[in-house]
């Protein structure tokens, strides 16, 4: 071979040496930069945040299996059952409100916003009594997927009175997560899951819209009143007028009802279990809204069904589909895309996590900054407009 032969070989091998060296680079540039994309998304903060949603769904789950063997114990008082969580509410959190003083205290609220709050404490009670009402009408499958509409109810609701503004991601994981659920509805088709009642669909259904727009006013003013106010006053207030509703309602609706049961011990513990998780549910839902929102909490929510239905396999015997796990993780990827973008409010000239960018640099002190911007979202009241 010629020393210009090998010169020219050397060139071709060095021409191929580089494009892979190029190619390896370029690899592991992509990979830390996917790294850092997932980094500044999966945050302590989102992964937190879909731990205590899903701990209210536990919850949730909770007292749908203790109202599936009440019923099958013959016992239908879901006034008395809301009752006793308001109750309990009444005894703690407004307690507390007693004793406070100057303004934060019970006596100083009622003379100012009483009516405010007696509004929401009506539509959280009749929400509850509402859609428990509609399997008396209505299928299962219609109450799963109509009760989803309380979702979309309350982002019109944030976008009016709290200001709130969505970006196109929130509007996608919203689809994604009632993608989810449609799945949960079709596995439940599959396994022959078709309990509640067709006696009158169309009453049903029209319960069901009702309760989702009443959970979904009761939700806004709660989301209102933890971030601009108090969790407790919330609580105490919610205890108070909630109490009193629910107590005249089951004494008027109920009666007969409570007089036919056959109280014994298992009778009682599932009165305990249920109040208990509704109690729980109450004090610890407005931690979680205020650190996201309201409508991030109810699609969290959407995976209270599937924990019901995996208790049922075990303790009800339900034929297991493929489409639960299938749906749970398509409700769980819908979260998560919802969260990991925050909401802005129109109040602000421009979004928190913009205006942060402005003056931090590293990409850590840029999620804290978005983070500590996503506090102040929101935080315009509802109640006030009212």
């Amino acid at each position: 071979m010629t020393e210009e032969q090998h010169i020219c070989t050397g060139l071709d091998h060095g021409e191929m040496e580089v494009p892979v060296e190029d190619r390896l680079r370029g690899k592991l540039r992509t990979a830390c930069g996917l790294y850092s994309y997932l980094r500044g998304i999966v945050t302590w903060h989102l992964l937190k945040t879909i731990a205590m949603g899903q701990v209210l769904s536990l919850l949730i789950c909770g007292t749908a299996v203790s109202c599936e063997y009440l019923a099958k114990a013959k016992v239908e008082t879901p006034m008395l059952q809301s009752f006793l969580n308001y109750a309990l509410l009444l005894l703690t959190y407004t307690t507390v409100l007693s004793f406070r003083k100057g303004d934060g205290n019970i006596l100083q609220i009622l003379k100012t916003k009483w009516w405010k709050y007696f509004i929401m404490g009506l539509a959280d009670v009749e929400a509850n009594y509402i859609v428990v009402k509609a399997y008396q009408f209505t299928t299962l499958t219609s109450i799963q997927l109509l009760d989803c509409f309380v979702i979309p109810v309350l982002m019109l609701l944030s976008w009016f009175f709290l200001k709130t503004r969505y970006r196109l991601v929130h509007y996608v994981a919203v689809v994604v997560c009632l993608l989810g659920v449609g799945a949960m509805v079709g596995a439940d088709i599959v396994a022959g899951r078709n309990q509640g009642s067709s006696s009158n669909v169309l009453l049903g259904d029209g319960l069901v819209l009702l309760s989702a727009v009443l959970y979904a006013v009761s939700n806004v003013c709660q989301e209102h009143t933890v971030k601009k106010l108090s969790r407790v006053e919330f609580l105490g207030t919610m205890g108070l007028f909630g109490t009193v509703i629910s107590g005249i309602q089951f004494a008027v609706l109920e009666t007969r009802a409570i007089a036919d049961i056959k109280w014994d011990l298992h009778i009682f513990l599932l009165f305990a279990v249920y109040a208990l998780c509704m109690y729980a549910l109450y004090s610890f839902m407005p931690v979680v809204v205020k650190m996201t929102s309201a409508t991030a909490v109810n699609l969290s929510l959407l995976t209270a069904d599937l924990f019901s239905l995996f208790c049922g396999l075990f303790l009800l015997h339900y034929s297991f589909s493929a489409l639960y796990i299938i749906s749970f993780v398509v409700i769980s990827v819908g979260f998560v895309m919802f969260n990991a973008v925050p909401t802005f409010s129109a109040r602000l000239e421009e979004p928190a996590e913009e205006s942060a960018d402005h003056t931090v640099h590293s990409s850590t002190d840029y999620q804290q900054a978005a983070y500590a911007g996503s506090q102040r979202f929101e935080t315009v009241t509802m109640i006030d407009a009212l």
